[in-house]
């Protein structure tokens, strides 16, 4: 008697944006790309990559700086998969390893600098792109670029930067009245010598002021003498 094996092939799709790797009992057979591709179900097993640009946002980390504060930054990356093998192999998951590698590099970064100066620059916390990148290269993961998102100051120190910020604007306003209040006593400093220099100049000001209606005029006998 003989016995014939039936094979059950079934139909598969790889849109433009995916590779979809080709597993023959258990090993690699072959990448499909997009297109239409039938394959032995019994025997095959499918694990489909999205190649799409994607971006791994890094929540707040608690990193101390060179001088001992504490800052909590998150940081977001942007990349996108290159080869789709070793993406799937190189690591049980290899966005999980990404996000550690912006993790490492966050906190090396902020260690070698002060508050004042990463605040100052924030560019400086995307330098770390290139550190990342080495550590994902062997996973088939292109980074595009690292950057800090949001730099957050612990409570106390938020407080003492707003209080900061207030006594500034305090002294600003300070120096603009005093300012103000000299340059009014300027004026009529200089009206007063005017005025002095010139007795007729007084008398005319008389006159154009009881001219106004309602007005009254007290004439002082000492000045119009």
């Amino acid at each position: 008697m003989f016995m014939t094996t039936m094979f059950t092939k079934t139909y598969v799709t790889v849109m433009d944006w995916q590779r979809t790797l080709l597993y023959r009992d258990g090993v690699l057979a072959e990448v499909l790309e997009p297109g239409r591709h039938r394959y032995d179900d019994k025997r095959c097993t499918l694990v489909t990559v999205d190649m799409r640009p994607r971006m791994l946002h890094v929540g707040g980390q608690e990193l101390l700086t060179a001088d001992g504060l504490t800052l909590r930054v998150s940081f977001a990356a942007d990349w996108v998969v290159t080869d789709p093998v070793a993406f799937t192999t190189g690591a049980q998951n290899a966005e999980v390893v990404l996000y550690g590698a912006v993790q490492e590099v966050a906190r090396d970064l902020v260690a070698a600098r002060t508050l004042d100066e990463l605040i100052a620059d924030r560019a400086v916390l995307g330098s770390g792109k290139e550190a990342v990148a080495a550590a994902v290269d062997p996973l088939g993961i292109r980074v595009e670029a690292v950057r800090a998102k949001d730099l957050m100051l612990p409570g106390e120190l938020r407080k003492a930067a707003l209080e900061t910020v207030l006594a500034r604007e305090r002294g600003r306003a300070e120096l603009e009245r005093a300012r103000a209040e000299a340059a009014a006593l300027r004026s009529l400093a200089n009206t007063a010598k005017l005025l002095t220099d010139n007795p007729v100049l007084l008398r005319l000001r008389a006159l154009q002021v009881a001219a106004t209606p309602g007005a009254k005029v007290v004439l002082d006998s000492r000045v119009a003498e």
